[in-house]
């Protein structure tokens, strides 16, 4: 029994940020930070202020947390596609991405942040660190696996995966950004994703694409 108290306790904390987290993006995006409240956000959510103020001690922490939490997968994971095959596993990966991008709310909020850090100190000296969300993470696993099995040269998994998730948001994502009513379709998506990995793969991909260990590659197509 004692082992199954910090289960449950952590199962209602993890239950308590989740209601916490939809009521503040609810109100940020009705109100911006200025007209929010962390005691309308408990109202909300159906906690105390005590519970509320435990997780997030700070309106501006609370923001951070409801900013990165529409970038991140309903379980909070992406898993890296096996190495072996770039082209597919690249398109899997910026699959997963432009659906974090396109997902209501998330441009609503990159809004709000870009709009109200002038104004608030307190979000002016957050850093808003993007590159714990998931998908990001993935791929930097992803490339260092490719890399580990002499499928690809790259010198910093990091950087790549950054530039690869940049075409895609500069397809996908910064024009919905600027332009509200601006909207791209399935089709236009899956060409800004496959255009996005011909590149990588031409930069990266070994002319011949054979694992140093003994794995099974197969080569990027151009």
């Amino acid at each position: 029994m004692p082992r199954e108290l910090p289960e449950y306790h952590q199962r209602v904390a993890d239950q308590n940020r989740a209601a916490i987290l939809a009521a503040a993006e609810a109100l940020f995006l009705d109100g911006g930070y200025d007209r929010t409240s962390l005691a309308r956000v408990a109202e909300n959510a159906g906690v105390s202020k005590a519970t509320l103020f435990k997780q997030f001690p700070t309106k501006a922490s609370l923001f951070e947390a409801t900013v990165l939490a529409v970038g991140r997968a309903p379980d909070g994971v992406v898993a890296a596609p096996p190495p072996g095959d770039l082209h597919a596993g690249l398109m899997a990966l910026g699959r997963e991405y432009a659906t974090v991008l396109t997902r209501p709310g998330t441009a609503e909020l990159i809004r709000l942040v870009i709009a109200e850090a002038p104004r608030f100190a307190e979000l002016r000296e957050r850093t808003f660190d993007f590159g714990t969300l998931p998908a990001l993470a993935a791929l930097g696993r992803y490339l260092r696996a490719e890399r580990d099995a002499g499928l690809v040269t790259v010198d910093s998994p990091e950087t790549s995966a950054a530039q690869f998730l940049g075409m895609i948001a500069s397809a996908v994502f910064w024009p919905r950004l600027v332009h509200a009513g601006w909207s791209i379709d399935e089709e236009e998506t899956h060409r800004a994703i496959e255009e996005a990995v011909r590149t990588m793969v031409a930069r990266l991909a070994h002319t011949s694409a054979t694992p140093r260990s003994g794995g099974v590659g197969s080569r990027g197509r151009p």
